[in-house]
């Protein structure tokens, strides 16, 4: 995977359901500030067993591909704003956490192993031990999901966008998510390795909620199939295919 021109080693797709799975309650919305970090710090090293075969392992590589996935979030809405004639505030943090607690959004504590968008407080907080495990099981194609996806929930935020039931706050962002990548691959400011999409179907496939959680219920993201239709449906015909013109 390569951003403007950067070369990145290749994000096998295909392994994103370990990530993923444990991501669920990832729109946080009580008000107050955040508590914890706001500087960055070096996650600490996982084991072997779950270093990729490539050698995609490095706390730089990670660090690097985190502030690309960033920018090139901030850029790709920055333009969907100012081509509609508004303004565009990139959101105000992005913060790495490591204990349970450290963070928090109002009352609410941000679990370990987990991405949340925090509404009111606007901020992005990612545990990043968990991720940084992930990247290197997985590759770099997480992390540029994993800020996609929380990303296009502040978007949802700045846009007034809110709806009845958690699962089409999701699946939308999924879409939305979609359609950032997909939009910055035709723009040129993102190249895919041959392959990807197709591991990365394998990968949503393998991801969404357990078979008996009601679509109805508080934290619902969709099945399996219903998450990585919404991804395609914004991948393929951008963000008209997530009601977003």
């Amino acid at each position: 995977m390569r951003v403007g021109g950067a070369q990145h080693r290749r994000g096998r797709l295909a392994g994103l359901a370990v990530a993923l799975v444990a991501a669920a309650a990832c729109m946080v919305e009580p008000v107050g500030e955040p508590t914890g970090p706001t500087e960055p710090r070096d996650p600490a090293s996982p084991s072997a067993e779950v270093t990729r075969a490539d050698g995609t392992d490095t706390v730089e590589e990670f660090e690097q591909d985190m502030a690309d996935a960033t920018r090139l979030a901030e850029r790709y809405w920055a333009d969907y704003f100012r081509a509609s004639g508004r303004s565009f505030q990139p959101i105000r943090r992005i913060i790495p956490y490591e204990r349970d607690g450290e963070i928090s959004c109002g009352g609410q504590e941000v679990p370990r192993n987990n991405a949340v968008y925090c509404t009111v407080s606007d901020y992005i907080a990612y545990d990043v031990n968990w991720s940084f495990r992930a990247f290197r099981q997985i590759g770099d194609a997480f992390v540029f999901y994993l800020l996609g996806h929380e990303y296009a929930h502040g978007i949802q935020t700045r846009l007034g966008i809110r709806y009845d039931f958690t699962i089409q706050q999701e699946l939308q962002a999924d879409c939305m998510a979609g359609a950032y990548l997909g939009d910055s691959v035709r723009a040129g400011t993102l190249t895919l390795d041959e392959g990807d999409l197709d591991e990365f179907n394998e990968g949503l496939l393998a991801v969404g909620d357990d078979p008996g959680q009601p679509w109805f219920a508080e934290g619902s993201h969709g099945t399996p199939e219903q998450r990585s239709v919404m991804f395609f449906r914004g991948y393929e015909r951008s963000l008209a295919a997530c009601d977003l013109g």
